[in-house]
């Protein structure tokens, strides 16, 4: 056979199905040669031992009860977004303002805390912090919703437009009630009184916080894959023609979906507010809202598997300035060592989705 009619060495194949343990193997075979390469990076960037650097990590996210308390409650806030983010990317619909609606659904709570901290009953107080910060979150996604139902607008500028609008609304709002006038910050709201802050259970801080996302995790879990109104987000999700073909209102499905995950957000907003900062800052999100699209698509949209999506990230996020405490080292050098295993980690999907075929060899294509 000539070179010309040879076709290329090395092409690619999309995989079939394969068995849940085999995409976990490849997986965890990623996340060993991560470690492996940042072990490498290590060394020669700074010639720390590389073994004491991941034992830093680790303590930074275990080391104490309250560190444990503290990795469990960003878990709980990261995997809050992300169950928001889920029923819209399995719609297709790319919801990239998590932040954005996070900060609503914070800011909605912080002014019911400030204008009627001290007019109504505590529990009154928090049942209309709850209904405000669902309310503004669900109204604030729900407007890109809107104009994608109607007029097919692109929803992923949009959302994240959303996103720099709620970020100013919020660094307005911090202006007018500055404490004190000039600080450029609120400062704890309610700090004597703690009207509006969402109750502690024993001596457990943020042990609210993870049992309302527990709750939310199945209830999540339930409704994109027992109810009809997942049903219906998997197959606008697959095709919107078949959803028309078979009765479904698309335009209904976006936005009642697009409800759902704002209304979620504000939740997290609420929980930020009224369970841990007790303030409102325009980078009290954190960047969750972006880091959540990362534990979503990871998790492959599961709820369940989410956690440990979750768990993973907040951990390496810990682990990360703990190291750069210890041993001195600049915040970016943990970012590089972060990169690399999420890089490994997304890179596995790939393998798991396809695999390389190369060419036979004259011989054996002779043989054949």
């Amino acid at each position: 056979m000539n070179k010309e009619n040879r076709g290329p060495l090395v092409h690619i194949v999309k995989r079939g199905s394969i068995p849940w343990y085999t995409g976990w193997l490849i997986r965890g075979s990623a996340i060993v040669l991560a470690l492996i390469v940042c072990a490498l990076v290590t060394t020669l960037l700074t010639g720390e031992n590389p073994i004491q650097i991941y034992a830093a990590m680790f303590k930074g996210a275990f080391g104490t009860p309250r560190k444990i308390w503290i990795l469990l409650q960003n878990l709980s806030i990261l995997l809050c977004i992300a169950l928001a983010l889920t029923p819209a990317f399995k719609m297709r619909f790319w919801n990239i303002g998590g932040e954005g609606q996070v900060l609503i659904g914070g800011l909605a709570s912080a002014a019911c805390m400030i204008l009627l901290g001290d007019k109504v009953p505590n529990w009154a107080l928090i049942c209309i912090m709850v209904a405000a910060s669902i309310g503004a979150g669900a109204l604030w996604a729900v407007i890109p919703g809107f104009f994608k139902a109607k007029w097919n607008t692109n929803e992923t500028l949009f959302t994240l437009m959303m996103n720099y609008v709620a970020i100013q609304l919020v660094a307005f709002f911090v202006i007018l009630w500055e404490v004190p006038k000039g600080a450029g910050k609120i400062g704890i709201i309610n700090q004597s009184t703690q009207a509006g802050w969402l109750p502690q259970i024993g001596s457990y801080k943020y042990l609210l916080n993870i049992i309302i996302v527990a709750l939310i995790t199945i209830g999540m879990y339930v409704y994109l894959n027992y109810s009809k109104h997942g049903y219906e987000i998997s197959v606008v999700g697959e095709s919107e023609r078949t959803a028309r073909y078979v009765g479904i209102k698309v335009e209904k499905v976006i936005i009642r979906t697009m409800l759902l995950s704002g209304a979620i957000c504000g939740i997290a907003g609420l929980l930020l507010v009224g369970g841990t900062d007790h303030t409102i800052t325009t980078t009290i999100a954190g960047g969750r809202g972006y880091t959540a699209i990362m534990v979503a698509w990871l998790a492959k949209f599961n709820p369940i598997t989410m956690i440990f999506a979750s768990l993973l990230l907040v951990f390496l996020s810990r682990g990360a300035t703990e190291i750069s405490t210890i041993f001195g080292l600049n915040h970016s050098f943990a970012d590089i060592l972060t990169g690399i295993i999420l890089f490994f980690i997304i890179g596995s999907e790939f393998f798991i989705n396809y695999k390389l075929s190369f060419r036979k060899s004259a011989k054996k294509e002779a043989e054949a």
